[in-house]
């Protein structure tokens, strides 16, 4: 019963928690179609967690449902049979499903002026998400487009999900560090964007907490 409590007082805790893990398993799963299956086993519960902390804000929940179970329906279609043409279409619904659960969790963090603690857990898992769909994002662009993201490492060959996931991560913190490279138009202009996105969460949202934490213990 506590761990349960826990769970239901501090659900983007618990996403953090499972999303952080998911980074740490994600490059066993590659390569095998079991490791495929396990893949997509995680990221439905990434999403079931996901819809949960959404029930505890102000997003609503049924687009979150509506967006997530064609998605994961459509991702568990593409390991058994796959179809080029599902693979935009599933990545599509991805990256607008952790869009709108990262906006529902902004709208939770600033709509007061108290900072507890859960809150403070979402504003690590609302930049995991928009770093999860701004990955999602780029497998769509790359399935438009092919050819839209380089590397030093077979750099004709399309970049599996854990790179470009490494893309997204390194854009949105600005560190700058990835080794992977948009080089079309189209590629150039989503990586842009999450710059732009990573550059105004932590100037909006992360110092407005710090500086709400700060005021309240002063």
């Amino acid at each position: 019963m506590t761990l349960v409590g826990s769970a239901r007082r501090h659900p983007s805790a618990i996403l953090l928690v499972v999303q952080l893990l998911g980074v740490l398993v994600y490059p066993v799963m590659e390569g095998s179609r079991g490791g495929r299956v396990a893949f997509e086993i995680l990221g439905i519960v990434v999403l079931t967690l996901a819809v949960f902390s959404v029930r505890s804000t102000p997003g609503l929940t049924w687009v979150s449902v509506c967006l997530g179970i064609p998605a994961v329906i459509l991702s568990l279609v593409d390991v058994f049979w796959p179809t080029e043409a599902i693979v935009p279409i599933s990545n599509a619904l991805h990256a607008a499903f952790y869009f709108y659960a990262a906006y529902s969790l902004l709208r939770y963090m600033l709509g007061d002026h108290d900072v507890s603690s859960d809150e403070l857990y979402a504003t690590g898992a609302t930049f995991t998400l928009v770093a999860w769909g701004f990955a999602y994002l780029f497998v769509f662009v790359q399935a438009l487009v092919p050819g839209s993201f380089t590397a030093a490492v077979n750099p004709t060959q399309d970049r599996n999900w854990m790179e470009l996931l490494f893309l997204s991560f390194t854009t949105l913190s600005s560190t700058g560090l990835s080794d992977i490279v948009p080089i079309t138009s189209w590629g150039r202009s989503v990586v842009m964007i999450e710059q732009l996105a990573g550059l105004g969460y932590v100037a909006m949202v992360v110092s407005r907490l710090v500086g709400l934490t700060v005021a309240k213990r002063t």
